[in-house]
């Protein structure tokens, strides 16, 4: 079984990330959206799920998987490997940095306030930065703070 959960680890807001303060993702036009879904359960939950709880949560809600088949449907779901919170929106598009804590319980950071320039720069954590949008191109690079 394949698992997505990281400990003490903060990821950063990709490189390429279009904005320079967090923003609530828009939640869709049919149905909610992956960021939409991601960011309120999180927001409305810090530090509750894991992200593979959360990952299989958005994947329950969208797929409308009913309560009696979610231990078969989880064991299905982690059967192959998943993309972990660094390919989340949340923190490509949206300007949310992901903490992880002890547990790999998972809160939102936002992009430009104080507690993400603290997690940033804390020893304590592993700090990733989210995965990028874009290709980059050759000669190209940066960071954000």
């Amino acid at each position: 079984m394949y698992s997505t959960i990281y400990r003490q680890t903060f990821i950063r807001v990709a490189d390429d990330c279009p904005v320079d303060a967090a923003q609530v993702p828009p939640a869709g036009r049919t149905s909610p959206s992956i960021a939409w879904l991601q960011y309120h359960l999180i927001a409305e939950h810090p530090y509750t799920y894991t992200s593979d709880d959360l990952l299989f949560e958005v994947h329950v809600r969208r797929a409308g998987i009913p309560p009696e088949r979610r231990a078969v449907e989880r064991a299905a779901f982690f059967a192959k490997p998943r993309a972990c919170l660094r390919a989340s929106p949340l923190a490509k598009r949206y300007g949310w940095g992901i903490h992880h804590d002890a547990e790999g319980k998972v809160a939102l950071v936002a992009l430009g306030s104080e507690d993400y320039r603290r997690m940033v720069n804390d020893p304590s954590l592993r700090q990733l930065t989210a995965m990028r949008s874009t290709r980059a191109r050759s000669g190209v690079t940066g960071s954000r703070p």
